[in-house]
């Protein structure tokens, strides 16, 4: 095993409680933590929508309790029974059952499944990485997924729904750097200008997504990416130009899609699923090898809105939920995080 010191005092974690009502900080030890090969000393994590809806115990994302919140990590190896990481090395880890099924990255210490784990690629450091999180890779793995099925710009604009959150500002400016004329969907008058900013050549409001429920509209769209599901998903199939393609990565709209088969059959239209938590590892190393290189966001600056300790997490959580928030917010998770 190659290891450097492993903790033997208490360190701290934002913890999902028992009882499903949500989190707190507090002190656990190294074997509390669920079992993996791999012993990380983290930097950061992030905060997503999955993370504010367990840590606020709004929705039962955690199917075992009490478990350590937080579906992102990135820090530096510690310990590993693996061959394929020593100590020192900047790793990172998102989705993979964290705070769902094993403890996750809001604490001082994770112990993650080799398979889990990612080398942090050259182009990339743990608080970068962190900027990015779930919600980079997700809008990544659109990005890639949409690709090979064909995508380029001269199919047209790319439609970015729920714009102004984590996925969606980073698909605006992911999709703008590789040529795409941008238009963005946000109910937030007020985040245009930095929409615009990121790279959108167009930001337009909710409403103007309409659904008539004919079974074809006029084509529009080259391609979306959907963050918001239900009837929104439905009208952008129908308003897709043949042969773009639509992500469909998000539920804040509803789960139930009403569409009819017009859209695939008459016009070649591809519906592809986006799922990051059980991504398989090729995807992830594809993508990740992307974020740090020709696909590196170019205002990440302007995408991260804070840094935040652990005892920040439940004023922003009530935030996100309440749709106060934009962009991306990291957590400081080690003691020596502006070190790793």
């Amino acid at each position: 095993m190659s290891e450097q010191a492993l903790p033997d005092q208490p360190f701290r974690a934002f913890r999902l409680r028992e009882d499903g009502s949500g989190g707190e900080v507090t002190e656990i030890r190294l074997d509390d933590l669920s079992p993996g090969e791999v012993v990380i000393h983290t930097a950061y994590s992030s905060v997503n929508y999955k993370d504010a809806l367990a840590g606020t115990g709004s929705a039962p994302i955690a199917r075992t309790l009490p478990l350590v919140g937080g579906i992102d990590v990135a820090g530096r190896v510690v310990a590993s029974s693996d061959p394929a990481f020593a100590a020192g090395d900047a790793v990172l880890v998102t989705g993979c059952g964290l705070s769902e099924t094993r403890d996750g990255g809001y604490a001082e210490y994770l112990r993650a499944s080799a398979d889990d784990v990612i080398a942090i690629p050259s182009g990339l450091d743990p608080h970068s990485a962190m900027v990015l999180g779930t919600a980079g890779f997700t809008a990544g793995l659109a990005l890639l997924r949409m690709e090979e099925n064909g995508l380029t710009p001269e199919h047209g604009p790319i439609v970015v729904t729920g714009a102004s959150g984590g996925v969606g500002s980073l698909a605006v400016d992911l999709f703008a750097g590789r040529g795409y004329e941008v238009v963005a969907v946000s109910g937030k008058s007020d985040a245009a200008a930095w929409l615009e900013e990121l790279g959108a050549a167009r930001v337009i409001g909710r409403d103007e997504i309409t659904t008539k429920g004919r079974p074809l509209e006029k084509g529009v769209w080259g391609g979306a990416v959907d963050n918001v599901g239900g009837p929104v998903l439905a009208e952008l199939l129908r308003t897709t130009v043949p042969w773009g393609s639509v992500a469909a990565i998000g539920l804040a709209g509803g789960q139930d899609v009403n569409t009819t088969v017009m859209p695939f059959i008459i016009r070649g239209v591809s519906l592809l699923g986006i799922t990051s938590a059980n991504c398989p590892r090729h995807y992830r190393e594809a993508v990740w090898q992307h974020l740090a290189t020709d696909w590196r966001p170019r205002h990440l600056d302007r995408i991260r809105a804070a840094d935040v300790d652990l005892e920040e997490l439940p004023d922003v959580f009530r935030r996100m939920l309440a749709g106060e928030t934009q962009g991306r917010t990291v957590v400081r998770t080690g003691t020596d995080a502006g070190d790793a």
